[in-house]
């Protein structure tokens, strides 16, 4: 499953929503969607640019099933754990809403899910063993995405 990265996921799903386009029935809704959903796209296109600039200037690896080099705490990482995750979803809630498609918003929403149950909690447990207490305390003051406050617990609080 490592080879399933969070791209080629988010590369799926985007591909799926926009096939999903063809089949009856999958505009139903309101017309304005698209305009919110032009705005989430391009806010989630921009957080990803800005997360991925971060992790580049840190000297840090992007892949999710790769050793973190350094923890990085500042800029987007100061108000999310996890922009980029962040950044995924918003441009498929966006292209969900833009095809005003119910079919294509639950594929965004399993989107959220897995990333959330997979990828997130394997880095979460990574960066704890890695960066120790350093981690739980920015845990503590920095939400994990999507409003989620989930703090990891140290082997010694278990």
């Amino acid at each position: 499953m490592k080879k399933l990265l969070p791209p080629l996921l988010f590369t799926i799903c985007f591909a799926l929503m926009l096939a999903l386009e063809f089949m009856p029935g999958a505009e139903a809704m309101p017309s304005e969607a698209r305009a919110v959903g032009g705005i989430a796209m391009s806010g989630g296109l921009a957080l990803l640019a800005v997360a991925r600039w971060q992790f580049a200037k840190a000297k840090t690896t992007i892949l999710t099933f790769n050793e973190p080099g350094q923890l990085v705490t500042t800029g987007v990482f100061r108000v999310s754990r996890h922009p980029m995750y962040l950044g995924f979803s918003m441009v498929l809630m966006g292209l969900a809403l833009m095809l005003r498609s119910i079919p294509a918003l639950c594929v965004a929403a399993t989107f959220v899910l897995l990333c959330d149950r997979w990828y997130i909690a394997f880095e979460e447990r990574w960066l704890l063993a890695k960066f120790g207490e350093t981690y739980v305390k920015y845990s503590r003051r920095t939400l994990r995405w999507f409003g989620w406050t989930t703090v990891p617990t140290t082997n010694a609080e278990q």
